[in-house]
């Protein structure tokens, strides 16, 4: 697990938030589908199948997972893509504890928490 300096994580925000963005639009098109994708997954089970539009849909989903991918691979923690919820791991007072910024707060990280108390538990720094 990557732990992250105050300075790390606010470095980072300006590519978090613009990931986080293409996420929620990644998910609002993949939301369009549904419909079409419960019917398909239906016609699967009697032998049939298929979306008209299902390379489009591989496209979006495919970016909506390495969007998702991405910010794993910088450390990120993705608590809530709806919400634009991230952690970064952090040590705090000789303990790992979770930086904590969502999607519309401020142009840096002002929140954390413990590992166990999660975003009701946010304090700030």
């Amino acid at each position: 697990m990557k732990l992250f300096t105050i300075d790390e994580a606010n470095a980072l925000l300006p590519a978090v938030r613009e990931s986080l963005q293409k996420i929620q639009r990644c998910r609002r098109r993949l939301g369009a589908f549904r419909r079409e994708v419960k019917l398909a997954a239906e016609n699967a089970e009697l032998g049939g199948g298929g979306m008209e539009s299902g390379a489009l849909y591989a496209i979006v989903l495919t970016n909506f997972t390495e969007e998702i991918s991405e910010l794993e691979a910088l450390g990120v923690q993705l608590k809530d893509f709806e919400r634009g919820l991230v952690d970064f791991p952090s040590l705090r007072d000789g303990r790992v504890v979770l930086l904590c910024w969502q999607l519309g707060e401020g142009e840096e990280v002002e929140w954390w928490h413990d590992m166990d108390a999660g975003f009701a538990g946010r304090t700030p720094l």
